[in-house]
């Protein structure tokens, strides 16, 4: 006898889902996330006899559910499986599948459908499935209707494991197979005469060496030498790779750990650059951020790192780090005198149009580092990207030919601005919007997971969240800048995982209520700091915000929800913050397992103005 499971015999629907489900867990598959409907049913009943190895989760909403599996793939780096049934449930995926393109997260989607001769013929719950979701899969397919036969079933095995190492390379993201399924979809018998499965097929020879890819090390680049001249004279759009005559890969067995990609000569020579730490979630943030720190301090060039880059956690490793470039090139004297001469963008450009515009304005020589293949480069300078990651950087000892003062400049402007940012910051007693990201970047729990919400909270945190070395776990959704699934995906992120935090405004809350039902299948706790400030706070700073009518209506949008009332309706907690003392008794320490809500009044248009007063202030009078 084998162990096939008994289920797997009753017809060949449940067959070819088992042979998926058994090849996805033995690959690493620890989460599935189930939406519920009838032509899915096989592959339902075969996740949900995979456990405890995959954790098979149920949730009503496909757009909620598929945040949810964002977030979890966010949470753990590792890819989560979406199903849905046939017809437009599939469509509800859309939103999730290309921020999990554009962020570079690993997502499974398995849509079922219904077979090639009910398409086409206005059978019910029927649409075009395939493609679905244009070209923002790394890789998509159909497969073939299921089949007994041991040669269909070994061609299913290994679509599945191709599909599994395209989530996760060359780079991260979604893979969407699209499953036609013929009655009878319910574990019963349909006719089909398993018994020679009896004899030919055994499992431990069928599965044998399947294996979750990150179990192989991960190749590095070799040291090379590189002639100075060589990127100096690149054109601007120049992509190094690994393909690229820069790289060799000759005797990468032996020690593939010792390649790294040594430090141009051009770097060397020059004493006006600056490191931009972009938008990341690296895997091993405290190893991110020890990279940069290495490269700065072996440059002398200062680290301007984004608020959702983790750099700005792991403060202590960087004696250069610049947090408030934000706030200082609003003095534009300032921004004259600090103009740099080159640029090491780390990760994607930061969410600052200020930092955006200045480098635009001054067109430095860029480098851009990042193991995508994607172009990061929205200003469209005079930029080389670098196929690898700063962890692949040769740092060295470089007697550098310069004094430091550009750096100097930049650490004056720095101490002073963050100085006058936290000496405001202090006195404020009254309940502003600004506020929350300063005083949250001070009090959380160390290594808390803290999903920020897009629009006013990502811009809050660019300009005033602190240096700390608090290790906060930053995750957000900024790959398509969308409100969409942001709940959702902040409860990803925290199943099953340290008490966490998002921070986010009232109608990106709104937007994805649906995901309170994800309440009872939720492992873990999710404080939610609700800036409540009825309407779209990010308007009020553009200058539509000069024109109403039609503003107030159609773009401050205000909703006037009782969020007390909403929270009672999902059974979840709430509570009123009428202090900033009250707000962070209730941020550390966390709780353990539930979800609460920490709604924050505040007035938008006096948020907008205190902005608008402020934040071209706080450098006016530095001078360096």
């Amino acid at each position: 006898m084998f162990d096939l499971m008994p289920i797997a015999f009753r017809n060949v629907n449940q067959l070819w889902a088992y042979i998926l489900t058994e090849a996805l867990k033995r690959l690493g598959l620890t989460c599935a996330i189930i939406c519920p409907g009838s032509r899915s049913t096989p592959l339902t009943i075969a996740f949900a006899q995979q456990a405890p190895e995959i954790e098979a989760i149920s949730i009503l909403d496909e757009r909620s559910a598929a945040f949810f599996a964002l977030g979890q793939a966010q949470a753990t780096g590792r890819p989560v499986v979406l199903v849905c049934t046939s017809g437009t449930a599939g469509a509800n995926f859309y939103s999730a599948v290309i921020e999990a393109s554009y962020s570079r997260v690993p997502l499974l989607v398995l849509t079922t459908d219904r077979p090639p001769e009910l398409r086409d013929c206005h059978s019910g719950q029927t649409v075009d499935q395939l493609r679905l979701y244009g070209t923002y899969p790394n890789w998509q397919t159909e497969l073939a209707l299921p089949s007994a036969d041991m040669g269909m079933l070994a061609y299913l095995r290994q679509t599945v494991i191709h599909s599994w190492e395209r989530a996760q390379t060359p780079t991260k993201g979604p893979v969407h197979l699209n499953i036609p399924f013929r009655d009878p979809l319910a574990p019963v018998p349909d006719g089909t005469d398993l018994s020679y499965l009896q004899s030919q097929f055994h499992p431990e020879d069928f599965f044998a060496g399947i294996a979750s890819i990150t179990q192989f090390p991960i190749l590095r680049l070799r040291s090379v030498q590189v002639p100075h001249t060589s990127l100096r004279e690149a054109a601007p759009t120049t992509a190094l790779s690994t393909s690229s005559p820069y790289f060799s890969t000759r005797g990468c067995a032996n020690d593939c750990a010792q390649y790294k990609f040594p430090i141009p000569q051009e770097w060397k020579e020059c004493d006006r650059g600056i490191i931009i730490a972009g938008v990341a979630q690296p895997s091993q943030p405290e190893e991110y951020c020890r990279a940069i720190a290495h490269l700065s301090q072996t440059l002398k060039w200062p680290v301007l790192a984004e608020g959702l880059s983790p750099v700005r956690n792991y403060a202590e490793l960087n004696p250069y780090l610049i947090s408030t470039y934000d706030l200082i090139l609003r003095n534009q004297q300032l921004a004259k005198q600090l103009a740099p001469e080159m640029v090491i963008q780390v990760g994607e450009m930061p969410t600052s149009k200020e930092l955006r515009s200045w480098i635009d304005a001054t067109q430095p020589r860029r480098w851009v580092i990042d193991k995508s293949d994607q172009n990061l480069d929205p200003l469209h300078g005079r930029t080389t990207h670098l196929r690898i990651s700063v962890e692949d950087i040769k740092v060295e000892e470089i007697n550098l030919s310069f004094s430091s003062d550009y750096l100097q400049q930049w650490c004056d402007a720095e101490a002073k601005v963050r100085l006058a940012v936290d000496e405001t910051m202090g006195k404020i007693d009254e309940i502003i919007e600004s506020k929350a990201a300063w005083l949250i970047s001070q009090i959380l729990p160390p290594g808390t997971p803290l999903f920020i919400a897009n629009s006013m909270p990502v811009r809050d945190v660019e300009y005033f969240w602190k240096p700390n070395n608090l290790g906060v776990r930053s995750h957000f959704n900024r790959g398509a800048n969308g409100i969409d699934g942001t709940l959702s995906t902040a409860l990803g992120i925290a199943h099953r995982q340290q008490s966490s935090v998002m921070l986010t405004g009232d109608l990106a809350l709104l937007h994805d209520t649906n995901g309170f039902l994800i309440r009872n299948k939720f492992v873990g706790h999710l404080t939610i700091v609700l800036i409540n400030n009825n309407g779209g706070g990010i308007f009020e700073m553009l200058p539509i915000a000069k024109f109403d009518p039609p503003f107030e209506e159609f773009f401050g949008t205000p909703q006037d929800i009782d969020f007390a009332q909403l929270c009672a309706t999902y059974n979840v907690q709430h509570e009123l913050i009428t202090s900033w003392q009250h707000l962070q008794q209730r941020l550390n320490p966390l709780p353990n397992h539930g979800i609460r809500v920490l709604e924050v009044r505040t007035n938008r248009k006096h948020d907008a103005q205190w902005r608008k007063d402020n934040l071209g202030q706080f450098a006016v009078d530095i001078k360096i």
